[in-house]
């Protein structure tokens, strides 16, 4: 009999994932730097750069004055010079005044020089919800930048994804879009050792397989629905859990596979419900699925649309929780 060989694994956090990533691209990469606010901060981006700069020094690891239309145009401006880049936006809500930089200049060069011209830089944006932070600190502007052609964006949920891709995004000669939210820095899990390079060429990921219902989701959404599918009252439901990873471009096939199988889908967003990611993921599907497959209607479960109150009470109300997305696959489930 063959000696069982297994791969060996690190136990991190997402935070400290990501800080992995960081620590692999600048210790193997010469070519890349890391620039933005707050950088040096003990606290500022959290877990995920700490001490890089002493590791790497302050020429590699920069922390920006506050601008973030200055530090994005000097990223892209280092990338089209043949540099790797990563931008960091510590709020995703002030990465908007870099729109011009992200949306009009680094999703265009390429296909304006015919693909004879890349911008190989990452634009990290952090999501900040919850806390009483209210409506100019708490948005998910995710479906807004997965509507540009030329941009890639990812939003990783495992722990594994918040290092992989996060490397993948940045030796990749796309200008790519990474978010990640605060919600999962304390997600904890046993990772690979070694970084898959691949990591942006897997599209969808089946986190849980089902027969009865299919849930879509990116980022933390991914892991509410987790939770949602782990309880107690879901006891007998087969869910099938699908992380959509990539969200530009965007790989609709495996949802679709599975609402073929499963006859229904709920789709859960951190984001509004007008003109949404969730609203899109329906439409694909809807194209695809002949209406005879439907047991129920397609589901949402996303934001009011309403800015964020600065209320804890009204938080409360304000974010889906555990219970509204068990309360949906339930009642889904239930229809004839």
């Amino acid at each position: 009999m063959g000696t069982l060989v297994t791969e060996p694994t690190v136990r991190l956090d997402y935070g400290s994932a990501i800080r992995s990533g960081f620590q692999y691209l600048l210790s193997s990469h010469p070519e890349v730097f890391v620039m933005g606010q707050g950088l040096w901060s003990p606290w500022y981006v959290g877990n995920t750069m700490t001490e890089l700069e002493i590791e790497f020094g302050r020429d590699r690891v920069i922390d920006t004055p506050v601008s973030e239309q200055a530090s994005t145009g000097a990223a892209i401006g280092a990338a089209i010079a043949g540099r790797r880049v990563v931008v960091v936006h510590p709020r995703m809500d002030f990465m908007i005044l870099a729109m011009d930089q992200i949306v009009g200049q680094a999703a265009k060069w390429s296909s304006m020089f015919a693909g004879q011209l890349r911008v190989p830089v990452v634009v990290r944006a952090i999501i900040n919800r919850g806390g009483e932070q209210g409506a100019q600190h708490s948005q998910a502007l995710h479906s807004w930048f997965a509507h540009v052609p030329g941009l890639r964006v990812v939003m990783p949920v495992t722990v594994a994804d918040a290092r992989d891709m996060l490397i993948a995004a940045t030796l990749s000669d796309d200008p790519t879009l990474y978010i990640d939210d605060r919600w999962l820095y304390e997600r904890t899990e046993d990772i690979p050792a070694e970084p898959d390079l691949q990591a942006l060429e897997r599209g969808c990921q089946i986190l849980i397989e089902g027969r009865d219902l299919t849930v879509v989701a990116a980022g933390y959404s991914v892991q509410l629905a987790e939770t949602a599918c782990a309880h107690e009252s879901m006891a007998g439901v087969g869910a099938e859990l699908i992380d959509l990873r990539v969200l530009n471009p965007l790989d609709i096939d495996p949802v679709v596979r599975s609402v073929t199988r499963t006859g229904r889908l709920l789709v859960v967003d951190g984001g509004w419900t007008s003109c949404g990611l969730a609203g899109e993921i329906i439409a694909a599907v809807a194209e695809r699925v002949p209406p005879e497959v439907f047991a129920c209607s397609p589901r949402r479960i996303t934001l009011q649309d309403a800015p964020a109150p600065t209320s804890a009470p009204l938080e409360r109300r304000y974010y889906p929780d555990v219970e509204t997305v068990v309360t949906a696959m339930l009642s889904m489930t239930a229809a004839p």
